[in-house]
């Protein structure tokens, strides 16, 4: 499988330094919610739970906001019941985005982030334009300064994984869903610190945006996607050149 989206790797580097702490744990609590309400909440036995519990506990999240969601989502508590779809669109210069969706307002979900498309120089599209080119995978980022890729790749395939990609100041790790929980395990085992470990979705191949100006728009329809209460994930098939990055910071 080839190419890279930038977009999960500039969104990290800004969570550091997030003050929107409230809005991702909200993010998170629904998707917990849902996971538990799906699968139950036992989260050895419900793979999605167990992810969206470490996604939380790498956010600092509180222990409590924890075990309360997931006992909204299996009825012990009173909770709000979600529903779960997705938008699909582009973006300036062509980008393939796709945008993953937990609202009790389907209407409003609609409606915000169809204006945020239009406002950043992007458009909707129907039902499956776009789901396509992107397939399900874990993602593990190792930064550059701690380890080579031969220290990376060693342990990386003999858990299974699939790939270690050179992604320039950092190492991206990629995973099947299936085998996501065993390779992030041997790194921890190996105390081989890393940035980010999430399931997400991966592009198939990426449209370069070298136009600083498409560049620029592309990053605030990114920014006004995530901005939305009821989106979940924003997933693009971009990739920006770090000359290009580096001009618009």
């Amino acid at each position: 499988m080839s190419g890279h989206s930038k977009w999960s790797t500039i969104k990290h580097k800004k969570s550091a330094a997030d003050a929107k702490r409230g809005k991702i744990f909200t993010k998170l609590i629904k998707e917990i919610t849902v996971s538990a309400r799906i699968g139950g909440g036992d989260a050895e036995a419900n793979p999605r739970l167990r992810a969206a519990i470490l996604t939380a506990k790498a956010e600092n999240m509180p222990k409590d906001n924890i075990e309360r969601a997931i006992k909204k989502g299996t009825g012990e508590l009173e909770g709000t019941n979600y529903e779960e779809t997705n938008y699909e669109g582009y973006g300036p210069g062509g980008v393939a985005i796709l945008v993953d969706i937990l609202t009790d307002n389907r209407n409003r979900a609609a409606s915000e982030v169809r204006y945020a498309f239009s406002k950043n120089g992007g458009s909707l599209g129907a039902a499956g334009c776009v789901a396509w080119m992107f397939s399900s995978r874990g993602t593990i980022v190792f930064n550059k300064a701690g380890f080579s890729e031969d220290e990376l790749m060693e342990v990386a395939l003999e858990a299974g994984a699939e790939d270690v990609r050179d992604e320039g100041d950092q190492f991206e790790v990629i995973t099947s869903p299936a085998d996501f929980e065993a390779v992030k395990t041997a790194f921890e085992q190996r105390q081989m610190e890393f940035e980010l470990a999430e399931l997400s979705k991966v592009p198939q191949n990426t449209v370069k945006v070298e136009d600083e100006k498409q560049a620029q728009q592309l990053l605030k329809l990114m920014d006004s996607l995530e901005d939305c209460d009821d989106v979940q994930n924003v997933y693009a098939n971009f990739d920006i050149p770090d000359e290009i990055l580096n001009a618009i910071a």
